[in-house]
């Protein structure tokens, strides 16, 4: 590039002999003075006429600034040093500044276009934002929290629209029996969905065992489900470990543990529809239900197996059938 401009600069300087390097002698003041400045704009049109404007990138800062100097004053590109350990017109920057390499760029441009500016949402957000609650762990202290916070959030937001809970749980104790929560985290979250006043559809994924199988009745009736395969359990209430406790402490909590057991046949009975001996006799032990065994005791309205409502529908009854195929019962020969 230093060889180009200074082949172009040199082809500006006048080689005929009305344009030598001496300007006119002066014979006159007048005539002297009109030929030093005819001398200068012909030199100077010349030169605008001569200078080669190469077509420039308007995003490539060095070859703008370069173009700069070479028209404003191209003395400064001609007779340049050569140093082959410095890149060549560097030195007309104040602070040089390399563009980004291909590789950069491709990567800046097409690798992160699509890169999400802000995290995505959790789960249970995104489940939110469709009115699902769903309940797939113990009822300790946190799911309870949780599950009541939306709860709340959800009548606030809308009043009318319906509210859908999902429940997979153990209840306040593990698969194995051990407690792991008191049974009024259930009661928190039932009381917080007999206050609401949106309509609350129930569906049993999986399990729904103790104070999980009591939240899956208080749903609206006819707006209870269950899944084919999913199951439902009520037991009694557990005692929690009292290893290092006193007597009189053991007895305070099997106390309570009492009365959590009369509440909770007492709220089965009015959700389900059974007397009250009825509830505390199959409570007696855990009292475990299939999909169609929690609609005959009245925990859920409906079983969720797709086609299943119309399948029945469509079986011949038995007599029906009997009478089509030319079956005569042996009651009648």
């Amino acid at each position: 590039m230093a060889s180009c401009l200074q082949a172009s600069m040199s082809s500006l300087l006048p080689r005929s002999s009305s344009f030598s390097s001496h300007p006119p002698s002066l014979s006159s003041n007048s005539s002297g003075r009109r030929a030093l400045k005819s001398f200068r704009y012909s030199f100077r049109a010349k030169a605008a006429a001569k200078i080669p404007m190469p077509p420039l990138n308007p995003n490539d800062p060095f070859l703008s600034t370069l173009a700069s100097v070479a028209a404003k004053s191209p003395e400064k590109l001609l007779n340049r040093p050569v140093n082959a350990d410095v890149p060549p017109y560097l030195d007309i920057f104040d602070s040089p500044q390399l563009m980004s390499s291909p590789a950069q760029v491709e990567r800046s441009v097409a690798y992160n276009e699509h890169r999400p500016r802000t995290p995505p949402p959790d789960l249970p957000s995104m489940l939110l934002d469709g009115r699902i609650v769903y309940i797939g762990m113990p009822l300790v202290p946190a799911v309870t929290e949780l599950v009541v916070a939306e709860l709340m959030y959800l009548q606030w937001l809308d009043p009318k629209a319906p509210i859908y809970i999902y429940i997979n749980s153990t209840g306040t104790t593990r698969d194995d029996g051990e407690t792991v929560g008191m049974e009024s985290e259930g009661f928190a979250i039932y009381d917080s969905l007999m206050q609401l006043k949106n309509e609350v559809h129930t569906v049993c994924v999986g399990a729904a065992i103790g104070q999980a199988c009591l939240l899956l009745s208080a749903g609206t009736k006819g707006k209870r489900f269950m899944m084919p395969h999913a199951k439902a359990m009520i037991q009694q209430p557990r005692v929690p470990s009292s290893g290092l406790m006193p007597a009189s402490d053991v007895l305070i909590r099997a106390k309570e543990v009492i009365i959590n057991r009369d509440i909770l046949v007492e709220l089965l009975s009015k959700h389900t529809g059974n007397s009250l001996e009825t509830v505390a006799n199959v409570m007696r032990r855990p009292y475990y239900m299939d999909a169609q065994k929690a609609k005959d005791f009245g925990v859920i309205d409906r079983v969720l197996w797709r086609g299943q409502e119309q399948i029945i529908a469509d079986v011949v009854p038995s007599e029906e059938f009997d009478k089509n195929a030319g079956i005569r019962s042996v009651e009648r020969v």
